[in-house]
């Protein structure tokens, strides 16, 4: 993310994580992002027990995009919830909802993690797990955090029944880069509270992404970083 007066870059990626590639089952992680007169990105994490979670995700993630990026600013939370609205509406009538109402939602179960960014201020929207990370200078940071159930393995989706409930916005000013993932970073992008970042993982990564002119080899780096052993072996899940 940069100013005004400079180019905004994006780099975006997603990785299956080994427990879905040994069991041969697609990523269930989407992503989306678009400029208009507002950057907008997504990431959604479509839920592994949900038979149309990718789909879920998908949708989600463009739909968000194609709204918001020229909502007006000034009253963007209630756009965001117009937004959300509309992704739900649009499932009750997709083809493998057979009951053709929220009965039929959880089967597209997924998180929200995304961001609407104007001209220096923003704001995160957030259901679930997953986290969205501002930085500005003087290593200052503004975090949203995941938000889980009563059990570390529970979260909370955009097609459940009370989502505005779980809907959370962080509002931010003068990022210098924005950062969204889903929960298979989180666990090593932050400390165990995550109420800080781990400053030894997240900022080579976005000083080496910020300072890559090429896009090609950002968006390598950021897949290879995403694939390591070792990030695999951290966190089998989707990245």
């Amino acid at each position: 993310m940069k100013n005004k007066s400079r180019k905004i870059k994006v780099v975006a990626a997603s990785v299956a994580g080994l427990l879905h590639v040994n069991k041969k089952i697609a990523c269930q992680d989407c992503f989306n992002y678009t400029i208009g007169k507002n950057l907008v990105a997504v990431v959604s994490d479509g839920a592994g027990s949900a038979k149309y979670g990718k789909i879920g995700a998908k949708n989600v993630c463009e739909t968000l995009c194609d709204l918001l990026k020229n909502a007006s600013f000034t009253k963007i939370e209630s756009e965001v919830i117009r937004a959300v609205k509309v992704v739900r509406e649009k499932l009750l009538l997709h083809r493998f909802n057979k009951t053709k109402n929220e009965e039929g939602l959880p089967s597209f179960a997924a998180t929200i993690v995304g961001v609407v960014y104007n001209e220096g201020r923003g704001v995160f929207f957030h259901i679930g797990d997953g986290a969205g990370i501002a930085l500005h200078d003087d290593n200052k940071y503004t975090i949203s955090r995941p938000a889980n159930g009563n059990f570390s393995c529970e979260t909370f989706f955009y097609t459940m029944h009370n989502w505005q409930d779980s809907l959370r916005f962080t509002k931010i000013q003068n990022a210098k880069s924005i950062l969204l993932m889903s929960d298979g970073l989180t666990s090593f992008a932050f400390k165990s509270d995550f109420n800080e970042i781990e400053h030894k993982f997240i900022y080579p990564i976005n000083d080496y992404l910020f300072n890559e002119k090429s896009l090609i080899k950002a968006k390598k780096a950021l897949i290879n970083t995403l694939n390591t052993p070792k990030a695999q072996k951290l966190n089998s899940d989707d990245k």
